[in-house]
């Protein structure tokens, strides 16, 4: 289901593009595809230009990094999470990481620091938490794609703020994120509103708020505005 009506997705280079849209509209397909869990039955999708199929794999998965709302987290060490997959890897660029992800101070407070267990499926650690992790597992590989779901039915102040440093300071990466809340999708530089499995507007918050369709209806149903600050 879902993508059967012909999206056309593009992500431009250094940009931020919002994916929004009532639930059930295709924003997760979209992810999908890109994360190509299964190919398109029509169309493509195209990365600078070229079908993504056309890449190979491995080099896709380095170049595209991806922070899904309920990420899992491995057991084992938050160090062995952060570079998880990175051959040699440094405790610098591990550090950097969870610092620009908000993680470093509250893993600092763990009882042994980087070397503490997750635990199995990281039980120690609240969502925000494990979702702070995971961004700096997507940081610590500088892609050149960074996918991001907003998700926030299971941000704490502490992940909001780790998502919006993240997509403040994103220069030169590529970031497609799903959108929930207002400070993100003003922010963007290109909205995509999906509604059933169609790009129905397109464009900035100002032009699609000017426009007084779809977006400017749902606006006040689709976004939380509690940001808490």
């Amino acid at each position: 289901m879902g993508m059967k009506r012909g999206v056309s997705l593009e992500l431009r280079p250094g940009q931020m593009t919002a994916l929004v849209g009532p639930s059930g509209g295709g924003k997760s397909s979209c992810i999908s595809l890109l994360e190509r869990f299964y190919e398109p039955q029509e169309g493509e999708v195209l990365l600078d230009g070229l079908p993504l199929h056309s890449y190979q794999h491995q080099y896709l998965h380095r170049k595209m990094a991806m922070v899904s709302q309920d990420p899992v987290l491995f057991s084992g060490s938050v160090r062995d999470n952060i570079a998880y997959g990175l051959e040699d890897c440094s405790m610098e660029r591990v550090e950097a990481a969870a610092r620009k992800a908000n993680a470093h101070n509250f893993i600092c407070e763990l009882e042994q620091g980087y070397n503490t267990d997750v635990g199995e499926r990281g039980g120690q650690l609240s969502a925000g938490q494990k979702q702070c992790i995971a961004i700096a597992r997507a940081l610590v590989r500088e892609p050149k794609v960074l996918i991001l779901d907003e998700a926030t039915n299971c941000m704490d102040m502490d992940t909001q703020l780790a998502i919006q440093e993240v997509l403040s300071g994103c220069a030169g990466q590529t970031v497609l994120v799903v959108a929930h809340r207002l400070k993100t999708i003003e922010a963007a530089d290109h909205i995509l509103f999906l509604e059933h499995g169609q790009v129905v507007e397109q464009g900035t918050h100002e032009q699609l708020m000017a426009r007084r369709g779809r977006y400017h209806r749902l606006k006040e149903e689709l976004f939380t505005e509690q940001d808490g600050g």
